[in-house]
């Protein structure tokens, strides 16, 4: 993506949530920087609320979001509106045909659960059908009807309202059903997806007609509707999760995949589970950090990350400075090699979690960084992988103090650009985050869940709600998050500003920076041996991450959304 500006007001029109009492800007939130001690960070640019908030990678997905709290829904259930709600309106990142995790913080059950909602390989998908000889396993997972792993949104969301939600699903799902009717603005980023993606929109009809009308692609301004979107969506307001996986809609997917050449059946649905798990836990200079477990990955490392950072006075170091980026980049580096090394499915592998969260282990990995030495040596035996990493997040926090963090995909951008005739539903390329080596833990198989980079996550300090954040961005999920909890914790910056702080990725032997790290950093990096690669100022090859930082104490809310996306964080 290109260059884009930091929107300096996050604040969307009031007409989105009629009577909605807005309490945000620079005004308030400098008035309180000045009057309160500093329990918590306020920035400039944070969105500021008493009561509840919304932050989402699209302004109508946080108004449905927010819509749906007024109405008497909690966290749990504005987060189902929310990501209804980026089905149609983000169509690029997630949708009804994809999966995802959603973590939530329930203080009247005090403990924190994951609901795994990730897509599951058909049983058709045998390895001989992807590796070998003739088969080009790239080509057949990254776009048609191989490409697709079982969607799990659908069954993931039904089941996070029926164990923790208040209101019914036909009720959550009004804000996306009028959504669809109604329509949406094409933003400049939409523009920008469409056009990126021509050729795979233009090999599917079904997709070409909703987002090339007249063979051309939406132009901004223009407006985008999913009155096919609109109709499942009433379906399964009235006849539940049971339509998509086994009824009507679930019969329309399996013969568009079939009918391409899949291999997923009616029986692929109708054996979906969704999964409650735990999280995966650790620390960080006090602050206690929940995230989903495999297969997402993503949480997992972000806290081996951190654990190795941990032993590092960053503080003095200061932001954006060289040494501070050489040693997140030697980190990130050999975090990563870890990660290809151990990913893969619980239900079919060990994945030694605990040992990869564990101090000891960051302790043997921070004692391998050499200063003012950039190294690789630190490859692991299977292949890092770097994605497009299409997916969106989304945090929510209600007047109860029910927090959740939720991140959901569809993979490469317009997923495999299967849209299913009739619905609306783009399905997922999911397959592709199989490892395209065969053997290996995360390698092809049948009901295996691949592994991702996903990582919501929860910060609690002294048992309270600190932080609910995520990020889009394949394996540089891992990495932005990181950041963004070293810009907040260590380098004591406002929410907005830790999300919106330039960011780095090193994986490999590249060092990717935006481009407003200091041109005299970057040339002290590349002395050192870096392989620096600058990209646009602003780019969205770094993720797109929405968080809120909670203070009950003093009953506010400090909401950030990222200028590399269309986010907005709303609250009353």
């Amino acid at each position: 993506m290109g260059k884009r500006p930091p929107l300096r007001s996050k604040s969307p029109s009031p007409s989105w949530t009629p009577g909605a009492r807005y309490l945000w800007g620079p005004a308030l939130a400098g008035w309180l920087a000045a009057c309160l001690p500093p329990s918590v960070p306020v920035g400039e640019g944070d969105v500021v609320a008493r009561r509840a908030m919304v932050a989402s990678a699209h302004p109508a997905a946080s108004a449905a979001g927010l819509e749906i709290l007024r109405k008497g829904g909690n966290a749990v259930d504005a987060a189902a509106a929310a990501a209804f709600a980026l089905a149609f309106a983000e169509p690029n990142a997630s949708g009804l045909g994809g999966g995802g995790f959603l973590v939530a913080y329930l203080p009247e059950k005090g403990e924190v659960v994951v609901i795994d909602y990730r897509e599951e390989a058909p049983a058709g998908a045998l390895p001989e059908l992807y590796y070998g000889p003739g088969r080009d396993f790239e080509a057949l997972t990254s776009q048609g009807p191989l490409a697709s792993g079982v969607p799990g949104m659908v069954a993931g969301l039904s089941l996070a309202l029926e164990r923790y939600g208040k209101l019914p699903l036909a009720t959550v799902l009004e804000p996306a059903i009028r959504l669809c009717r109604e329509g949406i603005e094409v933003s400049p980023l939409l523009h920008g997806m469409i056009l990126d993606n021509l050729e795979k929109l233009q090999a599917f009809p079904a997709a070409a007609a909703l987002y090339l009308p007249d063979g051309l692609p939406l132009e901004v301004g223009d407006t985008l509707r999913n009155p096919d979107l609109a109709r499942t969506l009433e379906l399964l307001a009235r006849e539940g999760p049971a339509v998509f996986y086994g009824g009507e809609i679930g019969q329309a997917i399996v013969e568009e995949l079939q009918g391409l050449g899949g291999v997923m059946t009616l029986s692929d649905l109708e054996s979906y589970t969704p999964r409650v798990a735990s999280p995966v836990r650790s620390t960080y200079r006090g602050y206690a950090l929940f995230s989903a477990g495999p297969p997402a990955a993503g949480g997992t490392h972000l806290m081996e990350l951190l654990n190795i950072l941990e032993g590092f006075d960053l503080a003095s170091l200061g932001p954006g400075t060289a040494p501070y980026l050489h040693l997140l980049a030697e980190a990130q580096k050999m975090v990563l090699a870890d990660k290809a090394a151990n990913g893969g499915d619980p239900r079919f592998f060990s994945i030694p979690t605990d040992v990869l969260t564990s101090k000891k282990h960051a302790e043997a990995l921070r004692e391998r960084i050499r200063p003012e030495e950039a190294r690789f040596d630190y490859e692991a035996p299977r292949l890092v992988r770097e994605g497009p990493g299409n997916t969106t997040h989304l945090s929510v926090v209600d007047a109860d103090g029910n927090v959740v963090a939720l991140t959901q995909s569809i993979n490469a951008f317009f997923g495999s650009g299967v849209l299913v005739p009739g619905t609306g539903i783009l399905m997922n390329n999911h397959m592709n985050d199989f490892d395209p080596r065969p053997g290996g833990p995360n390698a092809v198989g049948p009901r295996r869940r691949p592994v991702s980079n996903m990582a919501p996550t929860l910060m609690l300090k002294d048992g309270a709600p600190f932080l609910t954040v995520g990020s889009p961005g394949s394996a540089r999920i891992i990495s932005a998050l990181a950041q963004i909890v070293v810009n907040l914790v260590d380098f004591r910056m406002g929410l907005d500003e830790a999300i919106e702080a330039p960011r780095i990725h090193a994986a490999g032997r590249i060092l990717a920076v935006e481009g407003r790290i200091a041109p005299e950093v970057v040339e002290t990096l590349r002395s050192w041996g870096h392989n620096v690669r600058v990209y646009p100022d602003w780019d969205a090859y770094f993720g797109g991450a929405q968080g809120i930082l909670v203070d009950f104490r003093r009953g506010r809310l400090y909401g950030g959304a990222d200028s590399r996306r269309d986010g907005v964080a709303m609250g009353y």
